[in-house]
C-alpha cells in the first residue's frame, strides 16, 4: 500500500514522502497514529499544493536574505577597543557584540548566524562568516581599532 507520510517515521522516511509499505503496517500503525494518509488523487493534489506553497515561502525568504547580503557584503563594522602590549585586545569581540552592532545599523541578524573562525583579539581587519540561510552565506569585515 502506498502512503504519504505526515511526519518523519524512523527507518521509513521523511515527512511528505510517498512510500510503499505493507497493508497491515499502513492501516494498523501509520494511519491509525496519524503518521500517514493513503495515496489518492485528492491527497496527492493537497501534497503538491502544500509543497508549492512551502517552496514559494522559501524563495521569498532567500530573496530577502540576498537583499541583506547585497547591502552588508561590502560594509565594514568598526569596533573601538582598548589594547595592551603589541596591540593585543583586552578580551575579544564576540558574535553577540557583532549582532548588537548590526541591530543598531538596522539589520536583524541573530548571533547564531554569525560564525567567527578565530578569536577577534588583535587590531586589524577580520572576516566573519554570516549564514543567513543555508543558501545565503557571505563574509563581513570587522575592523578592530584603538
Amino acid at each position: 500500500m502506498k502512503v504519504i507520510l505526515l511526519q518523519d517515521v524512523k527507518k521509513q522516511g521523511k515527512k511528505d514522502e510517498i512510500i510503499e509499505v505493507s497493508d497491515g503496517y499502513a492501516q494498523n500503525f501509520l494511519i491509525k497514529n496519524n503518521l500517514a494518509v493513503p495515496v489518492s488523487k485528492t491527497s496527492t493534489n493537497i501534497l503538491n499544493k502544500e509543497l508549492q506553497q512551502r517552496q514559494k515561502i522559501e524563495d521569498e525568504l532567500i530573496k530577502k536574505c540576498e537583499e541583506i547580503k547585497a547591502k552588508l557584503e561590502n560594509k565594514e563594522i568598526v569596533f573601538k577597543v582598548k589594547t595592551g602590549i603589541q596591540d593585543k585586545v583586552f578580551g575579544n569581540i564576540s558574535s553577540k557584540q557583532i549582532s548588537e552592532k548590526l541591530k543598531t545599523m538596522g539589520y536583524d541578524i541573530d548571533k547564531k548566524q554569525i560564525n567567527i573562525k578565530s578569536p577577534l583579539d588583535f587590531i586589524g581587519t577580520h572576516n566573519v562568516e554570516i549564514r543567513l540561510h543555508k543558501k545565503v552565506i557571505f563574509n563581513l569585515k570587522v575592523v578592530l581599532a584603538k
